[in-house]
């Protein structure tokens, strides 16, 4: 025997022990429910029938288990990222690797349709209702921070939308631009996530007071709060990127006194309510750490301040989340619809629930595509 097929020879022993070894893993190690990095339920194995093995679904289903229960699949991925990155890929999944660790979202020229709808629907809603009604659109990090993106990026224009809106609605328009603008070189967006901080939210709430007639609390006079040094959020998880530092949280408004109650509906269209904290602190012990302003997403979400005042609906995505708290200074309840849920009519709760003022509030993204805001106008 010569010594090359002697070395093809150990080549292929050692690449069948090197499989036979991920084999093993794969089998002896227990399978995920749910993948914190890719905050995204795994799958579990599928249970054959005749049904499933006919159609094909069975053998789709079992290829998505095997990928989503490899032994090391988040260093897996991770080495990918790195790889490409390496290789000078600039772009995975939709997500840009933009300057100074940020992972920016792509944001694609929209639907012109369904942006000239959404806007009617706010206009019908304005018309149906007998209070104020203020809109405005968030930009996001892909127009405020549009210098991190990759050389030749490209990056529809989140102004123009703005232009547009303006133009178009009926409402009071506001515009959130201007304030996130000239403070765009401070902390007022996540670098791993697509919603801005709670310091954005403040430069958005103080566009909002302007608009309305009030008096914005100074920063200064807030007591800012770290409460989580380690959040990777949603762009985090679909980017595939391990390489890039956490987020962190701050709160700046106190929450003593003040009470949140989610109702969701039965069948029968009865509320059902349930507790809920302005930060809920437990949401910091797993991947959704965003979801502790709140409790996360809920169809009817009501904050009571304990205080005397008017009371606001908010109209909305999950922007406005970390943007309610600065609210609390000025009215006695401010109620959150989010339409994804929502499917009453929100003309007649705001009769039922004697609201004052109503917000329409959405990021740029969300409301360009967002295929809820039809029940505005009924």
């Amino acid at each position: 025997m010569c010594i090359r097929d002697s070395y093809c020879i150990f080549i292929t022993a050692l690449f069948c022990a090197f499989l036979g070894l991920f084999l093993a893993a794969n089998a002896l190690s227990p399978d995920r429910d749910f993948s914190q990095l890719e905050n995204r339920a795994l799958q579990q194995l599928p249970a054959p029938s005749v049904k499933t093995l006919v159609s094909g679904a069975f053998m789709s289903d079992f290829e998505t288990y095997v990928n989503d229960q490899f032994v090391l699949r988040d260093g897996w991925i991770a080495l990918k990222s790195a790889t490409e990155l390496a290789l000078g890929k600039q772009e995975n999944n939709g997500v840009y690797f933009g300057k100074q660790g940020t992972l920016i979202t792509h944001f694609q020229a929209p639907d012109a349709g369904k942006v000239t709808n959404n806007l009617s629907y706010v206009n019908k809603f304005v018309e149906n209702v007998d209070i104020p009604v203020y809109f405005s659109l968030i930009p996001t990090q892909a127009c405020i921070w549009a210098d991190r993106l990759p050389e030749g990026a490209p990056n529809a224009s989140q102004t123009d939308l703005l232009t547009q809106a303006q133009a178009a609605t009926q409402a009071n328009w506001y515009d959130t631009y201007p304030s996130l603008w000239a403070h765009r070189d401070e902390d007022i967006f996540y670098r791993t996530d697509h919603h801005w901080t709670s310091l954005g939210a403040y430069y958005g709430y103080t566009a909002l007071a302007d608009a309305m007639g009030l008096e914005p609390v100074p920063l200064s006079e807030y007591a800012k709060t770290t409460v989580s040094t380690a959040f990777y959020g949603t762009v985090f998880s679909s980017s595939g990127v391990r390489w890039v530092r956490p987020d962190v949280i701050d709160t700046y408004v106190p929450d003593d006194g003040i009470t949140v109650t989610s109702y969701t509906y039965d069948k029968n269209g009865n509320p059902v309510e349930e507790p809920r904290q302005l930060y809920d602190k437990s949401f910091l012990a797993v991947k959704d750490k965003y979801a502790m302003f709140l409790g996360g997403q809920q169809s009817l979400g009501v904050i009571r301040t304990g205080r005397e005042g008017p009371k606001l609906l908010l109209i909305r995505d999950s922007y406005t989340d970390s943007l309610a708290p600065f609210l609390t200074a000025h009215y006695s309840e401010i109620h959150l619809i989010d339409l994804r849920y929502y499917k009453l009519s929100v003309a007649d709760y705001i009769k039922q629930n004697g609201i004052d003022a109503a917000v329409v509030l959405y990021s740029v993204p969300n409301f360009v595509t967002d295929s809820n805001l039809v029940w505005l106008g009924r």
